[in-house]
């Protein structure tokens, strides 16, 4: 299907937007602080926030640039606030009022007269009328003045990259990192929200792309700092409906509570933090509103710094199972009955919060595992498991190495324990929900079916997972997609049919992700690729991983063009024999110029020819014409295409020879590759390659490396997939018979009666369809 990465807006629609609109304002804060932004009304916002520092600080953000939204539809940047006044009503409460030192400030951060970078603090109790916890404020940009008193420097409007009010806790104390006594949850409310003045809009992108059938992803961790408003405003314009997967993450969304030592642990009975609870009533109230239908993940990771020890996997030596982000997530483990029933207790509470908006419960488990890395290390040690299973017998260290019988015995308790995790996580979601709840299982195959860990899946894809044990299978496999393991990926998707037989109907696939921007032009070609081979395995839904990529690359995903006749094509030959009286001719493109001195200048413009065939002098019978005047008719003249024997080059062998697996070289061997395409190369010094889109499939022959193979299959446009890559720099061949695609060269065919009687053949064209490749 086609997409398009959209760097800016050119042409597409826009409008207006009022500046300081609520739903554009965002929020961010350093750890362990925890904050949230929502707009409750056209001209109001609340932003709650949980501290747990003397130092902490949140900030409500407002960019002159906007680095969140797609380019398709994001504001306009306009540095310049010359003459533009702001005003809102303030009310607050956890938080130091206006009137305090370190209160509620205004920090402006641009250029100032001469161009060099500057920063501004405004104190907003010197334009406020009121209370120091409930006061109108006014801010006139161009009359603003910096610092503690009233008549500070003044603040240049006309070059301002950005502007945050910095919201503290009472007690704040900027040099002391120590905890507070006790937790403090703050809130401030901004209502009458109202932009005056010069520049009071600013270019907003309209563009509402039509629905193109598949299915958004998001995550907390990475949203959290935004409205929900935003976030599924981008979604809808985007084009995606339906089922929205949204991951709540690893380290936003729980409430943080004094641990051993004074560290700061997730509270224990699963309660979520406020400014969690808050965004995720509003996100679900308004995908609801939106008609979105929000699939809640909940995986087994948790912000390491944050996870109590004894709850997370460790690897034989006593390392703990953490992951490569920074700073690292850890593993919980399914034997520790105290993070599993913390699983359970937030899940409960997320679903309660989707009873609330009246959604309905779809809960997926997200990547549920023995954390196994590359080196071969599985961790399946923390004393919990031990106690269970793996001081059973010898400790494995290396998943490539061969296995006893009683490791072997180790890895299949291990993967009763997990299942038996995720059935007590579903269960716990269904009876939160009342008993009637969609729950559904996301796997990640290239570590759960890693080729050099073929032991791996009795410990990580248990047969306690096969259908019908949930209501759908989700699989994501981006690592290999973005790699070119496609392989790896086809022979996944058949183990997982054998091992847990989910029909396709309730299966999923997750397509993506782009980590680094510098990816973008590379992955997601391959991404979007990825989505049109899983529909056309028949996987019905197919979500794309995740918004805030979309959002930073311009991923645009078109809607399909839908049945155009004029593109159409009858998979079926033409029904007359052609005899060597049959017309062939090969036409290329080239722009002929002539310069001044009479030298010649000359571009070609097609990669391959492009045939033309006329087939009336193979007509001899009254019954032949009436076989092509039906056919003719049938094809609806020149808008369906159909297959032609070419009578003088239809073979890999030569031009009509008999072929054999050893003809056309189609590829070579990188060890990751398992498509490529038939084609045929034409000349030697110079050779020019034909691509083959359809093959007559009997006629194929194959051989990889010299040798010749039955593990392949043939896919639509002449596409040969190897069941196994083949090996680094090994040689694939190809042998097959071949037809042109073609159409009727015109929608009139003449046929005069009294010239065929007297033995004159009739003109029959027929032109090449020129197919996607």
């Amino acid at each position: 299907m086609a997409f398009w990465l959209a760097r800016r807006r050119d042409g597409q629609q826009t409008d207006w937007l009022q500046r300081f609109d609520p739903r554009f304002w965002s929020v961010d804060f350093p750890r362990p602080s925890m904050a949230s932004i929502v707009d409750t009304a056209p001209d109001a916002l609340r932003i709650e926030a949980e501290f747990h520092n003397r130092n902490a600080l949140a900030g409500l953000i407002w960019d002159s640039v906007d680095n969140y939204d797609h380019p398709l539809i994001g504001y306009g940047t306009d540095r310049d606030y010359s003459h533009t006044v702001l005003s809102f009503h303030w009310r607050s409460g956890g938080v130091l009022p206006l009137d305090a030192v370190h209160g509620p400030t205004l920090t402006i951060e641009g250029r100032d007269a001469a161009g060099a970078k500057a920063t501004w603090l405004v104190r907003l109790w010197n334009y406020a009328e009121g209370s120091p916890d409930d006061a109108t404020i006014v801010l006139p940009f161009s009359a603003l003045k910096a610092g503690w008193e009233a008549e500070g420097p003044q603040v240049d409007p006309r070059l301002i990259d950005r502007m945050f009010i910095s919201l503290v806790p009472a007690g704040y104390d900027p040099a002391d990192a120590g905890l507070l006594p006790a937790r403090i949850d703050g809130w401030v409310e901004l209502s009458q929200i109202r932009c005056d003045g010069e520049r009071a809009l600013i270019a907003l992108g309209d563009a509402m792309l039509p629905p193109h059938g598949e299915h958004a992803a998001s995550g907390y961790d990475d949203c959290y700092h935004v409205t929900p408003a935003r976030l599924l405003r981008g979604v809808r314009a985007l084009g995606y409906r339906g089922p929205l997967l949204h991951y709540l993450g690893m380290s936003h969304f729980f409430r943080l509570v004094p641990g051993e030592g004074g560290r700061l642990e997730v509270a224990r009975d699963g309660a979520l933090c406020g400014p969690a609870t808050a965004w995720h009533r509003s996100f679900f109230t308004k995908a609801r509103a939106l008609r979105f239908a929000p699939i809640a993940s909940l995986s087994y990771e948790v912000l390491d710094q944050h996870c109590p020890a004894e709850w997370r996997q460790l690897f034989a030596d006593g390392s703990p199972g953490l992951t490569g982000w920074e700073p690292p997530s850890a593993l919980l483990s399914p034997c520790n009955a105290a993070a599993m029933g913390w699983l359970q207790a937030v899940a409960g509470n997320f679903v309660r919060l989707m009873a609330e908006a009246d959604v309905p419960v779809s809960f997926q488990i997200g990547e549920p595992w023995w954390w196994a890395l590359p080196d071969g290390r599985v961790a399946l040690y923390d004393a919990a498991a031990r106690s269970a299973f793996s001081d059973k017998a010898a400790e494995i260290t290396d998943m490539a190495a061969p296995m006893s019988p009683a490791q072997v015995a180790v890895l299949d308790r291990a993967g009763e324990a997990l299942a038996a995790s995720t059935a007590a996580l579903r269960d716990a979601v269904r009876a939160a929900a009342g008993g009637v709840a969609e729950v559904m299982l996301l796997l990640f195959t290239p570590t759960i079916l890693a080729r050099h860990h073929p032991e791996l899946p009795r410990a990580n894809c248990p047969t306690g997972w096969a259908w019908p044990a949930y209501d759908r299978l989700q699989l994501e496999d981006y690592d290999w997609l973005t790699a070119g393991h496609e392989a790896d990926r086809r022979a996944a998707y058949a183990a997982m049919a054998e091992r847990l037989s989910y029909p396709l109907a309730v299966q999923d696939y997750l397509a993506g992700f782009v980590l680094r921007a510098d990816d973008a032009s590379r992955m997601w070609p391959l991404i979007d690729a990825g989505l049109d081979e899983a529909a056309a395995r028949g996987v019905p839904r197919r979500f794309v991983w995740a918004m805030p990529q979309i959002n930073r690359d311009g991923y645009t995903r078109l809607r399909p063009a839908g049945d155009d006749n004029m593109q159409a094509f009858d998979d079926l030959p033409y029904p007359l024999a052609l005899g060597q009286d049959a017309g062939v001719s090969a036409e290329f493109s080239t722009s002929v110029s002539l310069t001044a001195s009479g030298h010649e200048r000359r571009a070609s413009h097609w990669q391959d020819a492009r045939l033309h065939f006329d087939v009336g002098p193979g007509i001899r019978s009254d019954a032949e014409l009436g076989t092509l005047l039906a056919f003719f008719r049938a094809r609806r003249g020149a808008a369906r295409g159909f297959r032609l024997r070419d009578p003088f080059d239809h073979s890999s062998n030569g031009m009509t020879g008999l072929p054999g697996p050893f003809d056309q070289l189609i590829g070579i061997g990188d060890g990751r590759s398992a498509r490529f395409r038939l084609v045929k190369t034409y000349g030697g010094a110079d050779p020019q390659q034909r691509v083959i889109t359809r093959p007559v499939a009997s006629s194929i022959s194959v051989s990889v490396g010299g040798v010749v193979t039955d593990k392949w299959s043939l896919e639509e446009h002449g596409r040969i997939v190897l069941r196994d890559a083949p090996p680094e720099g090994s040689e694939v061949r190809a042998g097959f018979l071949f037809d042109v695609p073609v159409r009727f060269a015109s929608d009139r065919l003449d046929i005069v009666g009294a010239a065929f009687a007297a033995g004159e053949a009739p003109s029959v064209p027929l032109v090449e369809v020129r197919e996607a490749t």
